[in-house]
């Protein structure tokens, strides 16, 4: 075992998600949402209780495990969590009353997203996670840019894309979006940005100044 499995394997088995996210993750499996990793939850989470977030915006509920990260590390927040799945919606938010959010803390918009978000308030938000239809990804982005306040954070998990992204012969569109979305974030002077590579990857992007 390489190094680096050796590391993914601990990450692996080192995190202990909370029985509601337990259950959350296995009913996300059985609909087929595709749930982020702990590994992935888990940095999330951290980051929504450093940045003191209250405001929130997820793009693609899931079965509502991102959602649940985000408000175990940030407990005081209201997340705005936009999915155009009714069976989804229902899941996450069954989700939501077994781990006891309340209700005003969770708003679940059903929807896509490229229709939502042109409505939103801008500079507003204090985290927007972006996870769904991966082949807008960019777009997706820069509504979140335009969403977050300035000191603000714009994630995007599965940024590696199954590895297919260091993959020089892969050039399929999802994967040469997020090539090119990572390569765009490194070299914009409107962002910092970073890439971890725990789980399936997270793209971290700190706004730093208005945007046009």
């Amino acid at each position: 075992m390489s190094e680096h499995d050796a590391n993914a394997r601990f990450l692996r088995e080192s995190i202990v998600e909370p029985d509601s996210l337990a259950r959350a993750r296995a009913h996300a499996v059985e609909l087929g949402a595709a749930p982020v990793s702990a590994a992935v939850g888990s940095q999330i989470a951290v980051l929504a209780a450093a940045a003191g977030a209250r405001s929130i915006v997820e793009i693609g509920t899931g079965a509502g495990v991102s959602g649940l990260w985000l408000l175990r590390g940030a407990p005081q927040a209201v997340l705005t969590t936009i999915d155009n799945e009714p069976e989804h919606l229902a899941a996450a938010r069954q989700a939501f009353a077994d781990a006891r959010v309340p209700s005003t803390r969770a708003r679940l918009i059903t929807g896509r997203a490229s229709d939502v978000l042109p409505r939103m308030n801008e500079s507003s938000y204090d985290i927007v996670l972006v996870d769904a239809d991966p082949e807008n990804v960019i777009e997706y982005v820069e509504h979140g840019l335009r969403l977050a306040r300035v000191g603000g954070l714009v994630l995007v998990p599965r940024i590696l894309a199954g590895g297919r992204v260091a993959d020089p012969v892969q050039r399929d569109d999802v994967t040469s979006a997020y090539r090119s979305l990572v390569q765009a974030t490194q070299e914009s002077s409107a962002v910092l940005a970073t890439v971890s590579p725990a789980g399936e990857g997270l793209l971290q992007l700190v706004r730093l100044d208005d945007q046009d």
